[in-house]
């Protein structure tokens, strides 16, 4: 059986591991267009703010691993075509610009995501960048050293940690972004504001609700962020504002939403007979709205990637699907959450859509320390299924939301999570768990 796998970041470099481990006598090839594999992105920011001293650290895997597995690793290799009918890709060596053909038996597409790049004025000005791969990341690394004022374009989670790494390293920083909260897929308001809050007393600047327009420069470099607002002096602009589907090989080729997601069945087969797909390039299943998004996270890729290999012969373990569950660390905030919050229920289904917010210490206060968490759960009113949660504390308690991400996956109603078993230990906790104790206000 050979195996050709386009792109190998996460979910690619899950998929292979587990086939070769599976089936060792199948041959595996590998097509990635950079000179790595596994570069964990979310570690980017930690470089810059020299959490992380070696950039170099944050791959878990490298081709030479990959061949050591036995598997054929073609670095520097670009996928010009696909031909789905007679198994043939065709790919270009960018090291000598040589074309080549290959066949298949089976076709993984692991192609990722890429950073939406609006098409500004000015977009082409030195100190423009991006924030995905290693070498974007070597990139802001060396441009940061010599700037004095930084922008960062995107209020997600990669544009708030690197607006903290920044101003950790001393700029002049300013974070944009058209809504007005940041964060404001992943937490309401209630927990936006708190982080806001943190952000402007440790001297970062915050421009919502504006959108950039355009750029300007001097001797070829950018100086200037243009919004509908206002202007900002700027020495390096990072651009953050999302990714989509890097799937544009695949145009007319194979069922795809109309944002270039791929579509896949419970198994990760495509519509493309032997052909599989995972990770950032896919769409999932998201079980809190019992519909199919397009949520980019590199834990997806991962389990999809090595559910891959469990069903590359015959169709044996399914995808359960996701709550996209996320956490962030934004000075001495643990932040978490999981499926939708309660704004994002109200604007994207029918629920009929409840919420509450407990506030309490996270243990005893005879304990020596203790600190106030809040903890907010969104609820379905009419059948009281859990629907999402988020949590903010200083206290690292970003686990309640692993656990809430479970209940909300085998669907639990606010009375089953009311009296669900969990320890107690004045070390850790109270009696009653903030997850019991949620739900139990939320019943009444």
């Amino acid at each position: 059986m050979k195996v050709i796998v386009v792109g190998c970041t996460h979910a690619g470099t899950a998929a292979v591991i587990n086939i070769k481990e599976k089936y060792p006598e199948s041959e595996i090839v590998v097509y990635e267009k950079n000179d790595n594999i596994s570069f964990l992105s979310c570690g980017i920011a930690l470089s810059i703010s020299k959490v992380v001293t070696e950039p170099e650290k944050l791959f878990y895997n490298s081709p030479k691993g990959l061949e050591d597995l036995g598997i054929k690793a073609n670095m520097k290799h670009k996928v010009l075509d696909i031909d789905f009918i007679n198994k043939k890709v065709k790919v270009k060596n960018l090291m000598d610009n040589e074309i080549l053909e290959d066949t298949y038996d089976k076709l993984i597409l692991t192609l990722g995501s890429w950073p939406i790049v609006p098409r500004f004025e000015g977009g082409e000005l030195e100190n423009i960048v991006l924030c995905k791969n290693y070498d974007h990341a070597k990139t802001i690394i060396n441009k940061s050293k010599d700037a004095k004022n930084v922008v960062v374009i995107g209020a997600g989670y990669i544009g708030v940690e690197l607006a903290e790494a920044f101003k950790i390293q001393g700029k002049n920083t300013i974070l944009i972004d058209a809504e007005d909260r940041i964060m404001s897929k992943y937490l309401d308001s209630e927990f936006t504001d708190i982080a806001e809050k943190t952000f402007t007393e440790k001297g970062v600047r915050l421009e919502l609700g504006q959108k950039v327009e355009k750029f300007e420069g001097k001797d070829g470099k950018v100086s200037k962020v243009i919004t509908n607002k206002s202007k900002f002096e700027a020495d390096l602009v990072v651009l953050c504002i999302g990714f989509k589907p890097n799937t544009h090989l695949l145009k007319d080729k194979i069922d795809m939403l109309p944002n270039g997601a791929i579509m896949i069945d419970e198994y990760m087969r495509t519509s493309a007979k032997d052909v599989f797909a995972a990770g950032d390039c896919c769409v999932v299943k998201y079980n809190p709205a019992k519909d199919t998004r397009y949520i980019p996270l590199a834990t997806n890729a991962v389990r999809m990637g090595t559910l891959i290999a469990k069903n590359l012969v015959e169709p044996k373990l399914k995808y359960l699907g996701t709550q996209g569950t996320s956490g962030i660390k934004i000075y001495d905030l643990s932040i978490a959450s999981t499926g939708l919050t309660e704004e994002m229920a109200n604007k994207t289904t029918k629920f009929n859509v409840g919420s509450v917010i407990v506030k309490d210490n996270y243990r005893p206060e005879f304990m020596p320390t203790f600190e106030e968490v809040i903890l907010k759960l969104v609820f379905d009113k009419d059948n009281h299924k859990i629907l999402g949660g988020q949590i903010i504390s200083k206290v690292d308690l970003t686990q309640f939301m692993n656990t809430l991400s479970v209940v909300i996956q085998n669907e639990m109603t606010l009375e089953e999570l009311a009296v669900t078993d969990f320890f107690f230990q004045p070390h850790f906790n109270k009696p009653w768990s903030l997850l019991n104790i949620a739900a139990l206000e939320a019943i009444k």
